[in-house]
């Protein structure tokens, strides 16, 4: 029960400390809106033309060729020090040898269809 106890803790001061957070940005923020401030912009730059603008697809696929190295990385510094354990140790190397395959399974598909050239 202890357990739920500081679960129910550490969730109510992480609560609080975003109340207090927002509570101090409302009280000290300086206000002052105009028609300047309210209106629409871009990295600076005021909006031209209609709203609506076709973006590359291709961006979407460095995005996920990101995550894919992103994750492989989170998981195996993690792997490198369960690997010291004598008990892990072998069926973690499978477990990783699984992981490594499905990865490079996702690599060469990348390369397959393209998405690996940057010209």
């Amino acid at each position: 029960m202890t357990g739920y106890v500081a679960a129910a803790a550490v969730l109510a001061t992480g609560l609080l400390l975003v109340i207090a957070a927002m509570g101090a940005r409302t009280l000290l923020a300086p206000r002052a809106p105009s028609t300047t401030k309210l209106s629409t912009y871009e990295s600076g730059v005021d909006p031209v033309g209609a709203g609506w603008a076709q973006s590359q697809v291709r961006y979407l696929s460095y995005a996920f060729l990101y995550v894919v190295f992103a994750v492989d990385a989170v998981y195996l510094f993690p792997w490198a020090y369960v690997l010291r354990d004598t008990e892990l140790g072998a069926a973690s190397l499978v477990e990783i040898a699984i992981f490594i395959g499905i990865i490079v399974i996702g690599l060469l598909h990348a390369a397959r269809r393209g998405l690996l050239r940057w010209t």
